[in-house]
């Protein structure tokens, strides 16, 4: 049985060096029996999320413009990783479906989270195409699994909930029904309804999938492959005096995924501390460098401040226009409402007359939640702001921002400082990451 599943995220495959780099990796656990994960190739998916703006928003010329653009790019790869009769026979197969795909974006009878997630899926699909041929044509004895298939979830488009027991009897009757298949590879992030409408997991949810594969097939590990050297207090792309974690326990885990660290996506440990699965954030960069790992009862010693930053945020303060206490029945109603339009909550803050939200910038959104609540609440907002939150803060720190941003929100626990801020110095808290 698989032991090991592995999770390769988009700049991982993003060119063609990218792509024979993975190929390297797979070689050296070729006496090992894998199943694959992977994203859709460097930043598709956020192609696809702008041509989908410019196809609900009838703009023909930007969408046959970025459309010939997100074509060409994928055509880049491919003619960079196959000879001229290989390219011919993937090429065919790549048009089907920018084809396939083109169509779904002209379609005009469906509600926009459904349409997004027939058609972003695409990002992950073309991946996967490209990877399967490139992974035959090197010799691997490798099966594609349609996650749109095996993934098999409820209709809540963009936020899918798994049916875990259709789910893992799919998943587990293909693996034993493929003993000599040495690579099972699918695709991350999206899955299907039982009568076959393509879904989402949530956005860079292939980190979950690689869980769901994992904790259905009774997997030991799971290993995120990442352009970093392994779990960091700090996104590089943001901070440069990043430190590496090299271990913590599951519940660490999950409490830096849901204040927004990029580096696993928040569903990812459950199905994992439930099967008691060790999860590795490994380099593809430099596969020598030893990984981080996340696991029962790991600890990190002496813990350092992490800090993650959620940009484009809103702020709605939402309050009773009767003057109404903010109790527990208004609170019940807001709730529902919040959860009925996937207004997913970042942070939470409760007075005696208003509700006050963070969430990610979304003007539809926020346009719905509006007319809602119009006849009962007012609702006041801001827009494009940070959400800056520092896991295992001290009061030295805490009082440094404060004094050198203009905090608009401000909550506190044991170890976790949150503030939403118009704007974040970042080079000056840069200073303050290894020694704050």
């Amino acid at each position: 049985m698989i032991s090991k599943v592995f999770k390769f995220g988009g700049a991982s495959i993003k060119d063609a060096d990218s792509v024979r780099n993975m190929l390297s990796i797979l070689k050296s656990f070729e006496h090992e029996k894998l199943l694959v994960v992977v994203s859709a190739m460097g930043k598709t998916t956020n192609a696809l999320e702008a041509l989908l703006t410019h196809a609900r928003n009838r703009d023909q010329h930007n969408f046959e413009k970025e459309f010939q653009q997100l074509k060409k790019y994928h055509h880049s790869i491919v003619s960079g990783i196959f000879n001229t009769d290989e390219y011919n026979s993937i090429q065919i197969q790549l048009e089907t479906m920018f084809t396939a795909l083109e169509k779904e974006y002209s379609r005009k009878d469906i509600e926009y989270d459904q349409h997004y997630d027939a058609t972003v899926s695409y990002g992950e699909l073309l991946s996967t195409a490209i990877l399967m041929a490139f992974m035959q044509i090197h010799g691997f004895k490798v099966k594609l699994l349609d996650a749109r298939n095996y993934i098999i979830t409820d209709y809540r488009y963009r936020y899918a909930e798994v049916n875990w027991d259709e789910t893992k009897n799919r998943i587990n009757k293909s693996i034993s029904g493929n003993p000599d298949i040495q690579v099972f590879l699918t695709q991350g992030f999206i899955g299907g309804t039982l009568d076959g409408s393509p879904t989402t997991l949530g956005r860079e949810g292939s980190d979950y999938t690689a869980a769901i594969f994992a904790a259905c097939l009774a997997a030991k590990e799971v290993w995120i492959w990442k352009d970093v050297h392994g779990l960091l207090n700090a996104d590089p792309k943001q901070f440069s005096n990043t430190v590496k974690i090299d271990e913590i326990s599951y519940a660490e885990a999950i409490e830096l995924a849901y204040y927004g660290a990029t580096i696993i996506h928040p569903k990812t440990i459950k199905p994992l501390h439930n099967a008691g699965i060790t999860l590795y954030v490994k380099s593809f960069l430099d596969p020598s460098i030893p990984p981080s790992r996340i696991g029962q009862g790991l600890v990190q010693g002496n813990p350092v401040p992490s800090f993650i930053v959620k940009q484009n945020q809103c702020l709605a303060s939402i309050s009773a226009r009767d003057f109404a206490f903010m109790g527990e029945q208004l609170l019940h109603e807001l709730f529902g409402l919040l959860d009925r339009l996937n207004i997913h909550i970042n942070l939470i803050q409760v007075s005696a007359l208003s509700l006050s939200v963070c969430f990610d910038e979304n003007m539809d959104k926020l346009k719905q939640l509006k007319q809602k609540l119009s006849d009962k609440f007012l609702v006041r907002y801001n827009e494009k702001l940070i959400l800056f939150t520092v896991r295992h803060c001290n009061a030295t720190l805490a009082d440094k921002l404060n004094q050198t941003h203009q905090v608009l929100l401000e909550q506190r626990s044991r170890t976790t400082l949150q503030i939403v801020v118009p704007e974040l110095q970042i080079k000056q808290i840069d200073k303050w990451i290894k020694k704050p």
